[in-house]
């Protein structure tokens, strides 16, 4: 049953990296440029586990307990685990001391806590803006549709890139939900100019970095420019219900 298991995850982790190599080919891209990671938020350890097994390297969890309590019972040096949810701040110190990077970063009263809890565990902790450039009040992020907005994701920026320990990588976006994704077309194009205008703007820093797209929508992301998909339902199922 573990084989069979294994054998469904790593076929499924198949199909989407070649639909990733599609899209990018397609827009004129090197495949491997694009990095998939799997969701894994809500999913026990044991399918994590198998996942691992199955050939998957880079993971994403969305809450910081639980996922520290997976990184910890599988103690696999193989994974790269990405800190993609909102991120508390009483739950900074685990995020900065158990993640390889914080795709979640969206206020300056945030990074302050990252950088200090980095700096006593003594790493550099990569970190993505989180930018919400659909204006949904629902989601996360720096809001980044108007001037003003921009002006002052700018100016917190600046602050940012003082801080030693952190590392700007590049951003990080969740646009509304469609059951067409070429809908949310418009929201990866908008990431992308975003993170020209910042590498414009802040050449110093590494924007290399545009973490979007889902099991909906990951093909119309790479199109755009996605550097790293975020894939959970496409490769492990429906997520169970996270126990509260």
């Amino acid at each position: 049953m573990e084989t069979l298991r294994m054998e469904t995850l790593r076929a499924r982790l198949e199909k989407v990296r070649a639909e990733i190599d599609a899209a990018a080919r397609q827009a004129g891209r090197a495949p491997e440029t694009i990095r998939l990671m799997v969701v894994t938020k809500t999913h026990p350890t044991e399918t994590v586990a198998a996942v691992l097994a199955a050939g998957a390297r880079l993971l994403g969890e969305n809450y910081a307990e639980e996922a520290v309590a997976k990184i910890t019972a599988l103690n696999a040096p193989q994974a790269e685990w990405h800190m993609i949810g909102h991120v508390q701040s009483r739950k900074a110190d685990l995020a900065a001391q158990h993640f390889q990077a914080v795709e979640s970063l969206d206020s300056l009263k945030l990074a302050t806590r990252l950088q200090r809890f980095s700096a006593e565990a003594g790493r550099i902790l990569p970190v993505f803006l989180e930018c919400n450039v659909s204006g949904e009040a629902s989601k996360f992020g720096y809001p980044a549709q108007t001037a003003s907005q921009r002006d002052a994701l700018f100016r917190e920026v600046e602050q940012i890139l003082l801080f030693p320990n952190l590392q700007i990588r590049g951003l990080m976006t969740m646009p509304p939900f469609f059951d067409d994704p070429q809908k949310a077309r418009p929201y990866f194009a908008a990431l992308r100019a975003l993170r020209d205008a910042l590498r414009q703007r802040f050449p110093q820093a590494d924007w290399r970095e545009l973490s979007m797209g889902t099991s909906a929508d990951f093909p119309v992301a790479v199109q755009e420019g996605a550097t790293l998909v975020r894939v959970g339902t496409a490769i492990l199922g429906a997520r169970p219900p996270k126990n509260e």
